[in-house]
């Protein structure tokens, strides 16, 4: 193994005296160690003490590691992050056999099923050092703890820990194993030595602050009962993991980290008396400037959820929440300050942070290799002072200082930026504090609320249409049951407050949203926001059960909040012209087409807890219109179709058996009132099932083969060439192979052209004559939109029994290659496309918005200006008409 094992060996015994006698006491290690065979020299370490008692087995076993790890140390042979893993790893398995010993000590042959060691702090994180005490919390299960008939559980428990600590910790003429601390442990002032596990649960579910978060980030069972360990970790992993921002516990933990400068008093910069743990720069800043961050972010992110300080640091790096450069920087300080670390404590194995001075500090810089105690307080005043500016930044984003102001102050600084009407609408955003809002009315949501005054007064000075953002804004407060997180997230975050304006000011339908779930700004906080959703099955396992037990109304609260964040992002994507519409609305369509799937798996479970299945049977569906063709709007319904596969005879197999029709008639029922009707999260969809066979009079699903007899046999016109855009949405793969194949035959069967064309032109002008246009931006219903885009390529379709895709976009390019249409067409298609996505969105009254709303919406739109826009509607509107009458032989007439 490579390394100066001889350097390392000769400064041992030179400059630490633990060391020495370390190797002096174990010949047959040190000369392991002087042959440069670390890993052999572990391995001795890990026999040592076989074969007597449990306290001095491993108290042998810990001084060999100790000594075989600081030479490997020494000699550069064992990186530090490889050191504080075995430390660790040595530590799991001496608590786990003390564990043993203190159960077996009472029950002979007694398990410790029901006994669970919890690893927080270092320990959890696998980064113990040399001489670090362990904090363990001690949690046992009444029901499974092995004990004596006559002791009560809690009573066993107790002498557990005792007989647990005193193994480990008492100093005897073998040294100790690891120093004990159980104050982790919850109310530890007050609480037994080990607590049982549904009172821990009760503590960490209702009472926990916010330090417990910080010290769960880094807890694992690592000893005892280790698979009820991690039970109990998952149990909890929503007191550590919030989903929703709370800023009352971000103010917490900006509390914790002032308190870290606060509580140390000794030299601030490196020398005698300087803690590498405890001072600015040193070990724990690093370690709460990460945890700070995963605290605040990892319950979004699970990738976030490290317990290493190096692997979260690169995580928050990878996520664009820290910089790479802050990343790289902070992980390095971090591993050469746990090396200094070591350095001090290997002297005379003390749990130690300071610098000596005199000769001792000498003597440590020379034990690391340095020149002397100088090069050292050189190197860690260059180190400290990086991490130090960089955790100083930290406290000014998690601490919120008083930043209230009279309306005066406001009033002026309206006016600096040049709005004439300054006075009025400072008096106006002060006169919320009156008391007519509720949301303002406790003095903790004004001081928020006065904290982000400036904030909106520099955003409002900059909104193109402060009016409409006050008065959305005020429609905001009026309808939220609280605002205090809202106003400690806008302070947190000051751009949020632009983006939330732009949000209000320019597309009500998800202002309207944002009133009634104010937690969808909390979306905006990760940089993935501004992503496009991931593909169907990605945004399936966003939406299915986080946990087996969860209740079938929890799950349909679930599908409901990732599909609102998820279209909440997308709308903001398109105000900020972050994306094409034309893959906004491909986003769209992919997050309904993941909530019909999980809505149809878990509610066709439940449906089967009473009536069974019915074999060789499932539920498929046809997704049609907008929705078929993978182009939804945020306005837009889901057109479906519930067909099922198999007999409709026979009867499911459940308590209550019911028959194929009525059994898929139902449970269709209940998967459009999965999506449909409002929980506690609100309402998802509207579910249009109008296209099914015979419409409203039909029954709501049909067997597959009923529903190609219908087509072949009575279907219209208009109902085939609305299956031109269906497409299988749900069902099994095999099913939806079968149904593709139905729906193939039924377009391209033989047709009377004539007919054909007779049927399409008379359909169009009935429709245009009963649903005309609703607004000078109805790019849909204007003649020469995309309705009349839409008949001329579905007859096109059926007449020529091509481009048989249900996305407009590639059937129209098909055609154009088929030499049917001509390749303006394509053009034409995308623009009123894109048109409808981002009109249904910021202008949904269908009238051109006044001044910068318009500007917004062309942007959107991908123009350059409102007056272009309206150029490009005319141009397109134009490209349709020329391409219907050269496929109709018909003029269209277009204003």
């Amino acid at each position: 193994m490579a390394g100066d094992w001889q350097s390392a060996l000769e400064r041992a015994r030179a400059h630490a005296p633990f060391l020495a006698r370390g190797l002096e006491r174990q010949p047959d290690l040190a000369e392991l160690l002087a042959a440069g065979m670390g890993d052999e020299a572990l391995a001795w370490a890990a026999t040592q003490g076989e074969g007597e008692d449990t306290g001095p087995a491993l108290r042998r076993q810990r001084l060999a590691y100790a000594v075989a790890l600081a030479v490997g140390d020494l000699a550069g042979a064992f990186p530090v992050g490889r050191v504080m893993r075995e430390l660790s790893g040595l530590a799991d398995r001496s608590l786990d056999r003390a564990i043993s010993a203190a159960i077996a000590r009472q029950v002979e042959d007694a398990s410790s099923v029901g006994y669970i060691a919890l690893a927080l702090g270092k320990h959890g994180a696998g980064e113990l050092n040399y001489s670090s005490d362990i904090d363990p919390i001690l949690i046992y299960d009444p029901e499974r703890l092995a004990r004596r008939e006559r002791d009560e559980p809690g009573e066993a428990a107790q002498r557990y820990a005792r007989e647990i600590v005193a193994l480990l910790s008492e100093v005897t003429e073998l040294g100790y194993v690891f120093r004990v601390d159980l104050r982790l442990r919850p109310a530890s002032e007050v609480s037994p030595l080990a607590i049982s596990r549904n009172a821990a649960l009760s503590h960490y579910e209702s009472s926990a602050l916010a330090w417990e978060r910080a010290a769960f980030i880094r807890a694992r069972a690592c000893s005892g009962d280790i698979a009820a360990g991690e039970a109990f970790l998952d149990d909890i992993k929503p007191f550590v993991w919030r989903r929703s921002l709370d800023f009352n516990a971000i103010e917490e933990i900006g509390r914790l980290t002032s308190r870290i400068r606060d509580a140390y008093k000794g030299p601030q910069r490196p020398g005698p008396g300087f803690d590498l743990k405890k001072g600015r720069g040193g070990i724990r800043e690093i370690e709460f400037f990460a945890q700070t961050h995963q605290l605040i972010h990892g319950g979004r992110n699970p990738a976030l959820r490290h317990r290493g300080t190096r692997a979260a640091l690169d995580a928050l790096a990878n996520a664009g929440i820290i910089a790479g450069d802050d990343a790289v920087l902070l992980g390095e300080s971090y591993d050469r300050l746990r090396v200094l670390e070591h350095r001090l404590q290997m002297v005379n194995d003390r749990q130690t942070h300071a610098l000596p001075s005199g000769e001792a500090l000498d003597n440590v810089a020379r034990l690391e290799g340095l020149a002397d105690g100088p090069a050292l307080v050189a190197e860690l005043e260059m180190l400290t002072e990086a991490v130090g500016q960089r955790f100083d930044r930290l406290l000014e984003t998690t601490t919120s200082p008083d930043r209230a102001r009279p309306v005066a102050e406001v009033t002026a600084e309206l006016a600096a930026i040049g709005e004439e009407d300054a006075a009025r609408l400072a008096t106006r955003i002060e006169g919320w504090l009156d008391g007519r809002y509720r949301t303002l009315r406790s003095a903790s949501a004004r001081d928020a609320f006065r904290a982000i005054l400036p904030s909106m007064v520099a955003a409002i000075g900059k909104a193109p249409e402060p009016d409409r953002a006050l008065v959305r804004f005020e429609r905001l407060l009026e309808n939220l049951p609280s605002a205090i997180n809202l106003f400690r997230l806008l302070d947190a975050r000051p751009g949020l407050l632009d983006q939330l304006l732009r949000v209000l000011a320019f597309a009500p339908p998800l202002a309207e949203a944002l009133t009634r779930h104010a937690a969808l700004l909390d979306t905006l906080i990760d940089k993935s926001a501004l992503d496009l959703p991931g593909d169907v099955a990605t945004l399936v396992a966003a939406m299915g059960r986080t946990d087996p037990a969860m209740p079938y109304e929890k799950l349909l609260d679930r599908i409901r909040i990732v599909t609102g964040e998820q279209r909440f992002a997308l709308g903001v994507q398109l105000i900020e012209a972050q994306h094409d519409p034309l893959d906004i609305a491909e986003g769209l369509s992919r997050l309904a087409e993941a909530a019909l799937q999980v809505a149809v798996k878990e509610t066709a479970a439940e449906f089967e807890q009473v009536h069974g299945r019915i074999a060789g049977s499932d539920l498929q569906v046809l997704g049609l219109g907008r929705f078929g063709g993978s182009a939804l709007t945020h306005a837009s319904d889901l057109d479906l179709i519930f067909l099922f596969s198999g007999a409709p005879e026979g009867e499911s197999d459940g308590q209550r058996p019911i028959g194929p029709t009525l059994y898929f008639n139902r449970l269709a029922q209940r998967v459009s009132a999965a999506l449909s009707v409002p929980t506690a999260e609100g309402a998802l969809y509207e579910i249009d099932t109008r296209l099914r066979p015979q419409g409203a009079q039909g029954p709501l699903a049909v067997s597959v083969e009923a529903f190609a007899k219908y087509q072949h046999e009575a279907a219209w016109t208009w109902e085939h060439m609305a299956l031109t855009r269906a497409r299988v949405v749900a069902g099994p793969p095999g099913g939806s192979r079968a149904l593709e194949g139905v729906l193939r035959d039924v377009l391209t069967m033989p047709r009377d052209t004539a007919k054909l064309r007779q049927d399409v032109l008379t359909m169009r002008g009935e429709m245009a004559a009963h649903k005309p246009a609703q607004g000078p931006l109805d790019a849909k219903l204007l003649r020469g939109g995309l309705v009349d885009l839409e008949f001329l390529i579905h007859y096109l379709q059926l007449r020529d029994h091509v481009a048989m895709t249900p996305r407009l976009g590639e059937a129209c390019g098909e055609l154009v290659r088929a030499g049917l249409l001509s390749d303006e067409t394509v053009g034409a298609h995308d623009f009123l496309t894109r048109m409808i996505v981002g009109v249904r969105l910021l202008a949904p009254d269908l009238e051109m918005p006044d001044g910068a709303a318009a500007e917004v919406l062309a942007g959107a739109c991908r123009c350059a200006s409102p007056k272009s826009l309206l150029r490009s509607l005319g141009q397109a509107r134009q490209c349709v008409a020329t391409a219907w009458q050269t496929v109709f032989d018909q003029p269209l007439e277009i204003e």
